[in-house]
């Protein structure tokens, strides 16, 4: 097992900088905003031979007993319980607080070693920096800059020495899927009944996740990653800076998946707004399962409204699985994952060409492509150009005829062969160059060094030509 090294800290000593520093990523928000990070976020680093996990947490507010603050604190005290080692980083300029006290105080009665890091010293002298946090009796404080790097290898070679060197790595394909949707429709929720635990933050205020959280689990001798994204809002609503960071992670965790679990609030009404976080979704490529949650909540009547709102706002994921669950009630949940999995498995399938083109050819036989003009699109094979999503690769003449009502036909016919269900399939024409197509065409003018050189070949034949004359008649 690589060892888990969690950073820990008060808001705003930049933790997510040295996150960010130890996995060489860019996964964790850095702002200059206390209580940016509130979920623990995992990543991987790696020294040398050593690898190791390193986690984010939020800023450690251990004097509150409720509210937001106290959730991001009980989501630390639980990284720190389930930690190999501790880091707890320190702000150099700030000096030591009243905060920090407490905080080492709760550390001195874990079980695991806990480190002692002072952060922002560039410039600084490092006795100095030191001096008053040897008042923690922890351990001997490391002077390091998250931001620059001074000290850090150091101080995870320290950590890291009584740990083994090398680890295999498990470089197995495993489905990885983002929860996505508008805030407050349960995404946080649906993540923590999934897992079996609360893993996440979830309450009850929106914009409660602000970061990409990716989780690693297995279930049912399956492995999985979820992303939990934070909600996304209207564009015109979206004013915040760390709101449109959030935005920016959300994409980017979409683009990182295999599939994109969209989640709707069966007691709020389907909107515009989740459409088009579909269609994030569609332009990725993404395999996309629909879940609407809270289906407890509502009325029988409540119920069949939502289903023609469905059918006719998100029509265009008629190829998407459906599942009504209540993440609160963890109702619904295995069926999710076995659509997630299904989903995951048409977007990575590998299509054979002949039978790809034994499709085509059946299809075209059952309905040729419409005639436009005085020019009927030929058809001739296909192939497989991709996965995830699947691209089938047409070759023919006159392909850029073909209407998209066609294109939707053969798009059918092949899920339809290749049972693609979850996933979206994309067509490619490439036509072949037509060899008379510039037979009529008006030759182009030469060059001008090559009508020269014909002319100087000329005359010198011409010349060679008066030559032998000349020698003929003088003999």
């Amino acid at each position: 097992m690589k060892p888990t090294l969690v950073i820990v800290g008060r808001p705003n000593v930049g933790k997510s900088t040295l996150f960010n520093r130890l996995t060489k990523t860019k996964d964790a928000l850095v702002a200059d905003i206390p209580g940016l990070t509130r979920d623990r976020s995992y990543g991987h680093g790696r020294v040398g031979d050593k690898p190791y996990l390193v986690v984010d947490t939020g800023g450690f507010e251990p004097v509150v007993d409720s509210g937001i603050l106290y959730e991001m604190a009980k989501q630390s005290l639980q990284a720190v319980d389930e930690a190999d080692a501790v880091l707890f980083l320190l702000d150099g300029r700030t000096g030591l607080t009243a905060q920090d006290k407490l905080i080492a105080n709760r550390l001195r009665q874990c079980n695991a070693p806990v480190f002692v890091a002072v952060n922002k010293c560039e410039g600084m002298d490092k006795n100095i920096a030191a001096a008053e946090f040897f008042e923690l009796g922890l351990s001997e404080p490391a002077i390091i800059s998250a931001a620059h790097g001074d000290g850090v290898r150091a101080l995870i070679d320290e950590i890291l020495q009584s740990f083994p060197d090398e680890e295999t790595e498990d470089e197995t394909q495993y489905p990885r899927f983002a929860i996505i949707g508008r805030p407050n429709v349960g995404k946080s929720t649906l993540v923590n009944a999934i897992l079996g635990e609360e893993r996440v933050i979830a309450f009850d205020e929106a914009g409660t996740t602000r970061d990409s959280i990716y989780i690693d689990f297995e279930r049912n001798g399956q492995k999985f990653t979820v992303i939990d994204t934070a909600g996304v809002r209207r564009r015109g609503k979206v004013q915040e800076t760390v709101e449109k960071f959030s935005v920016i992670k959300t994409i980017q965790a979409i683009e990182n998946a295999n599939v994109a679990v969209l989640v709707l609030d069966a007691v709020q009404d389907i909107a515009d707004q989740d459409a088009n976080i579909a269609g994030f979704a569609l332009e990725a490529g993404r395999a996309l399962v629909l879940a609407v949650n809270k289906w407890d909540s509502v009325s029988q009547e409540r119920r069949d409204e939502i289903k023609k709102d469905l059918a006719r706002k998100l029509h265009f994921l008629g190829f998407a699985k459906l599942h009504y669950i209540s993440a609160l009630k963890s109702t619904g949940i295995n069926g999710l994952l076995s659509s997630v999995q299904a989903a995951y498995q048409a977007a990575m399938i590998k299509m054979p060409t002949p039978k790809i083109t034994r499709v085509l050819q059946t299809a075209i036989e059952r309905q040729a492509p419409p005639l436009q003009g005085l020019v009927r699109p030929k058809m001739r094979y296909a192939h497989q150009g991709g996965s995830n999503p699947p691209v089938i690769v047409i070759h023919g003449n006159a392909l850029h005829r073909i209407s998209d009502a066609y294109t939707r036909y053969l798009t059918q016919s092949f899920r339809k062969a290749f049972n693609l269900e979850g996933t979206p399939l994309r067509i490619e024409y490439r036509s072949s160059d037509n060899p008379f197509a510039d037979k009529d065409k008006p030759k182009k003018p030469l060059r001008r060094a090559v009508l020269s050189n014909r002319i100087a070949k000329k005359e010198e034949k011409k010349a060679l030509r008066n030559r032998r004359l000349k020698k003929g008649k003088n003999s």
